[in-house]
Formats: structure tokens, C-alpha cells, sequence
């Protein structure tokens, strides 16, 4: 049963990645309007997380990638954070974007993200037994 949970996190994982990997490429000027100013070459770095995210979402399916295509996510899940609350802030702050019944949640589930990559990718087993040598 956790197995067949796992690998259905895995493949929703993967097609939401592989989703939004491809529209940080074809259509970054959302991305562009959240980077926060402090991020250099923010054009690219959009790029390079849509390339990323793609490569995650392949991995994921890849039994000898499956690890590294984890840790990757789980650190791009962190390292988007501070958009996500740039996001917030610009949305709140000018009264014209989306509520914070929207961001709330979407900030608080970021931890969850984090998790789950590396559940899926059989990182972690946490909380449903110890890891078997």
C-alpha cells in the first residue's frame, strides 16, 4: 500500500514539475515579476529553474536518479521560497493580486513539498517506519 502511495506521489510530482518547468521556460515574465530584485540575472535563473525542474521531474522516474533528482528538488523547493514571499508581499502590499487565503497556505505547504520530494524519492521514510538497511 505505501508503496503504491509512493510511487502515485512520484509521478504527480513529476508531471507537476515537468508543468512548471516548462512554463519558466516558454513564458517567464510571471517568474520575473516575483524574483526578488536581489536575485542576479533573474532572466536566467528562470531559465535555469525551468531547466531544472524538468530535469527533477525525469529523474524522479529514474530508479538510479531517483536520489540525486530528490535532493535536487528538495533544495529547489527551498530555494524558491523567498519568490513565493516576494510573491506574497507584492500581492498583499498592492491590494490588486491574489489573497492571502492563496498564499498562506501555499507558503505553509512548502515544507510539505519539501517532504514529499524526498518521500517519493525513498530519501526519507518518515512517518511511516524506519528505513531498512
Amino acid at each position: 500500500m505505501i508503496a503504491s502511495v509512493r510511487t502515485a506521489l512520484r509521478w504527480l510530482l513529476a508531471i507537476v514539475f515537468a508543468l512548471a518547468g516548462y512554463f519558466h521556460i516558454v513564458s517567464p515574465e510571471p517568474f520575473l515579476v516575483i524574483t526578488p530584485d536581489w536575485v542576479p540575472m533573474a532572466e536566467q535563473v528562470i531559465l535555469l529553474t525551468g531547466i531544472a525542474e524538468f530535469l527533477g521531474a525525469a529523474g524522479l522516474m529514474v530508479p538510479a536518479l531517483r536520489g540525486p533528482a530528490g535532493w535536487g528538488l528538495a533544495a529547489y523547493t527551498v530555494c524558491v521560497f523567498p519568490a513565493n514571499i516576494n510573491h506574497a508581499i507584492i500581492d498583499l502590499t498592492n491590494g490588486t493580486g491574489l489573497p492571502l487565503a492563496y498564499h498562506l497556505p501555499r507558503l505553509l505547504f512548502q515544507p510539505v513539498i519539501l517532504w514529499a520530494c524526498m518521500w517519493a524519492a525513498e530519501l526519507i521514510d518518515w512517518p511511516f517506519g524506519r528505513r531498512r538497511p
